[in-house]
């Protein structure tokens, strides 16, 4: 009986000291909050007016993938295609992000629009690596995202021909999304 009871807290002992002992992780944290712009070029007609201002946010550990908690959304021109308002249209999204040891942010982000007056039109944003932008964040921290650029390409589909016209294949092009500014410049 006292050989188990030395057994028993010898067990116990070694369970306790191995609490805490795991290594610090080493994956930045990033965040971002405010609004984004994105510049649509290419398309035809009301195709290629879907300019739009959206606020989204996000928190992720580096090199993982996570969904948009998308906020505001609104077209500057939603044409044909789209209408603005509560109801005009239902966002989604995603961004994977890494961050450097020196802060640098790259990824990629996929944001999709889908109309809820015109049926069958969605609008797709694809940015497969054209995420980029800096992050004060640290080992152990939650940094902020800030001269955040998205680069990539978009598509359209419809059934609606005052949309995309008589053309059965899906209208694209290419944009640029910028955070927190009208502008920005391709990294």
């Amino acid at each position: 009986m006292k050989k188990l009871a030395i057994l028993m807290l010898l067990a116990l002992e070694i369970a306790v000291c191995s609490c805490g002992t795991s290594s610090p992780s080493t994956t930045v944290t990033t965040s971002t909050t405010g609004n984004w712009e994105a510049q649509l070029t290419g398309g035809t007609g009301a195709a290629s007016q879907l300019n739009f201002v959206t606020a989204f946010t996000f928190t992720v550990n580096s090199g993982a993938s996570v969904p948009l908690d998308i906020t505001g959304f609104s077209f500057i021109n939603a044409g044909a295609c789209f209408a603005n308002g509560v109801n005009g249209s239902t966002e989604t999204g995603s961004a994977t992000v890494t961050v450097s040891s020196t802060n640098q942010v790259t990824g990629g982000m996929t944001y999709t629009v889908t109309s809820q007056t015109t049926a069958g039109t969605v609008l797709t944003l694809t940015s497969a690596n054209g995420l980029t932008g800096t992050s004060n964040g640290t080992t152990g921290t939650t940094g902020t995202l800030t001269n955040g650029v998205v680069v990539g390409t978009w598509s359209l589909s419809s059934s609606d021909t005052n949309c995309i016209g008589t053309n059965t294949s899906p209208v694209m092009g290419t944009f640029l999304m910028c955070q927190g500014a009208a502008t920005c410049t391709v990294p």
